[in-house]
C-alpha cells in the first residue's frame, strides 16, 4: 500500500505534506507525490508551451517535497501525471493501491468548493480511497 499526496507548493500543500510524510511513517509505507499537469487549450503551439512549463513547474516543486520525505526516512516516488489534479490523484491512488490520499485545501467554504470545483471537493465526491483534506496554517 501507499499513501498519495497531492502537491503544487501551496499554502495548503505545505502542510499537507508534513502531514502525509506523517502517515507514511507510521504506517511504513511509501508516499507517492503527484502533481496533476493538465494543461489548457487542445492543441497547436500554445499548446506545447503550457505543457512543458506545467510539466517543469510540476517537477521542480515535487524536488521539495521529495527532500521532505528523504529528511524524515520515508521513501517516495514521483509522478507528474497528464491529467487534472482529482483525476490525477485517483489514476496514481489506484495504481498504487493507496491507503489515503491527501491533500491540501486553501480554505475556502464548502460552497466556493463545490461552485468552483476544488480538487478536494471533487476528491471527496469522486474517490473510491479515502480522502484526508488538511486545511492551512492558521
Amino acid at each position: 500500500m501507499s499513501v498519495v499526496l497531492g502537491y503544487d507548493e501551496s499554502p495548503g500543500a505545505a502542510r499537507a505534506l508534513r502531514i502525509a510524510i506523517e502517515v507514511a511513517a507510521a504506517f511504513e509505507e511509501r508516499l507517492v507525490l503527484v502533481y496533476g499537469a493538465a494543461v489548457p487549450g487542445p492543441t497547436g503551439e500554445e499548446y506545447r508551451s503550457h505543457y512543458e512549463a506545467i510539466r517543469q513547474a510540476g517537477r521542480t516543486g515535487l524536488e521539495h517535497a521529495v527532500t521532505e520525505a528523504d529528511r524524515a526516512g520515508v521513501a517516495s516516488a514521483v509522478e507528474v501525471i497528464d491529467a487534472k489534479p482529482a483525476q490525477a490523484l485517483i489514476e496514481a491512488a489506484n495504481r498504487h493501491a493507496a491507503r489515503v490520499i491527501v491533500v491540501g485545501s486553501w480554505g475556502e467554504s464548502p460552497m466556493r468548493g463545490a461552485l468552483l470545483g476544488s480538487t478536494p471537493h471533487k476528491l471527496l465526491h469522486m474517490s473510491s480511497v479515502p480522502v484526508l483534506c488538511v486545511p492551512p496554517e492558521v
